[in-house]
């Protein structure tokens, strides 16, 4: 199967009441187009990031009672997992697709990053496009966009990463549910691996 892009019922997937029916939805529509790229984006990603880089598509299998309000597939350097590793995700909620890099409050990483950020804040602050966005919490679809991000801002979230257990980071580029470049499958793939490797530098960084 080649990667066929995304349209407006897979975002309606993540509509349905119920968490039986969301994931029988999620399941039938989102999860093989994650899969098809999973497959089709690890070869870049390895290439780039000059290691083996492995798909894992979001499974949910801890979901007893609310149904998930967003799916992924993610990239990182282990077959085994990716929550312990800075890694790369590309996702849907409701209203948008998300390609971002990622380190969550799971990984001991994050130290590694919040130093580098605290460090490079304008150097981060002059690399990453304006029209990027930062998340401090991958469960919630809103976020900072980066032009709002100045320097200041940059070092608070790093010393968040270093003081709350639980705090975590993602950066990247969100699409719009109505952007008609979502429903062409080989020009969002050619966005999603310029995103990445824009976002390259900082996966460097949380090692």
């Amino acid at each position: 199967m080649t990667f066929p892009g995304f349209v407006q019922e897979d975002f309606e997937a993540l509509t349905v009441p119920g968490l039986e029916g969301r994931m029988e939805a999620i399941i039938s529509r989102i999860r093989p187009k994650l899969e098809t790229l999973g497959t089709e984006l690890a070869p870049y990603l390895s290439a780039l990031c000059g290691e083996e880089m492995y798909p894992h598509v979001a499974k949910h299998a801890r979901r007893t009672v609310n149904p998930p309000n967003d799916t992924w597939v993610a990239w990182a350097a282990s077959k085994r997992g990716y929550k312990a590793l800075p890694h790369f995700q590309v996702g849907l909620f409701p209203t948008h697709l998300f390609i971002i890099f990622a380190v969550i409050y799971e990984s001991p990483n994050k130290l590694v990053f919040a130093n580098y950020l605290d460090k490079h804040a304008a150097k981060v602050k002059k690399t990453i496009p304006g029209g990027f966005y930062w998340s401090l919490d991958h469960m919630d679809p809103g976020g900072t966009p980066h032009q709002e991000a100045d320097s200041k801002l940059l070092k608070q979230w790093a010393e968040q990463l270093k003081k709350v257990k639980k705090a975590e980071i993602m950066c990247g580029l969100r699409l719009e549910q109505d952007n008609p470049l979502l429903g062409d499958g080989s020009k969002l793939v050619q966005t999603i691996e310029e995103t990445f490797q824009t976002l390259l530098p900082l996966y460097k960084s949380a090692f």
